[in-house]
């Protein structure tokens, strides 16, 4: 009996060893401290009357003197678009894929009945030019390395801070293998609270504990606000030092919580 207690807590020291390993991710890009001290309005300033991921929100934001964090899909010319969904039913009222799409078939979709029409990601890097940081996010669409290629391509020469994120670890891989000078982000959240999730829960419990960071080594975890102290997000900071972000805070006493405790805030619905 002595022999097997020692035994399973040897497994069990090995265990929690190799799961301690599994969070880490990379320390010290000199980037993410041109980063820190911002605000982040989440997919722009957005309102009533200004769309998210508009042109108009992504103006607000700058002048207001905020970062942004945005949304990119790759198109099927090879152009990125900036919006969230997949589909454009919630956001232009059109049952049609971003991915189906070409830059030309952007003006037949307004947002939000507005004369606001879906931005090309380059049309943002020309309005911001180095004056805001973005957070970049990448929405893939079984497209990982395509959308990764188009999206270090874009950046080539943008002077001015930024970084990538992504809720995909493909993704992350990918800005690994391809663009490893680029400040690269795993997005994630507790995945078990998300009942309609397909995802089945060996894979919940991969994202949800960061258990794949080891492949990916971000330099930052992006983790939702009301899931942000859990016990593997607070190991990949504490213990390994990594940059947290949190999203989406959506009032002042969230955000100075968040400030305080050293996370990059990512609001909206509110102006610090």
């Amino acid at each position: 009996m002595e022999k097997l207690i020692k035994g399973l807590f040897t497994g069990a020291v090995a265990l929690g060893g190799l799961y301690a390993l599994s969070v880490q991710g990379r320390t010290g890009h000199p980037g993410l401290e041109s980063l820190r001290g911002w605000k982040y309005a989440h997919r722009g300033l957005h309102d009533d009357a200004l769309p998210e991921n508009s042109m108009a929100a992504f103006r607000a934001a700058l002048e207001a003197g905020y970062g942004i964090e945005l949304d990119i899909h790759l198109m099927k010319d090879g152009q990125l678009a900036v919006i969230h969904d997949t589909s454009l039913k919630r956001t232009a009222g059109a049952d049609v894929k971003i991915t189906d799409l070409t830059a030309e078939d952007l003006e037949n979709y307004p947002l939000g009945g507005t004369e606001e029409k879906i931005p090309l990601f380059s049309q943002v890097l020309e309005l911001f030019a180095g004056k805001a940081p973005l957070i970049i996010e990448l929405k893939s669409d079984g497209n990982a390395a395509e959308l990764v290629a188009a999206a270090v391509k874009i950046m080539e020469g943008y002077d001015g801070p930024f970084c990538m994120e992504s809720f995909d670890p493909r993704v992350v891989y990918e800005l690994k293998k391809q663009a490893p000078h680029i400040i690269r982000g795993q997005l994630t959240m507790d995945y078990f609270k998300e009942e309609k999730s397909p995802l089945h829960p060996a894979l919940k419990w991969l994202l949800t504990n960061q258990a794949e960071n080891f492949l990916t080594m971000p330099d930052f975890v992006s983790y939702r606000y009301c899931d942000c102290k859990t016990f593997s997000n607070t190991l990949a900071r504490r213990f390994w030092g990594i940059q947290g972000v949190t999203w989406t805070l959506k009032t002042q006493a969230e955000l100075d919580e968040a400030v305080s405790a050293g996370w990059l805030p990512i609001f909206e619905g509110f102006k610090p």
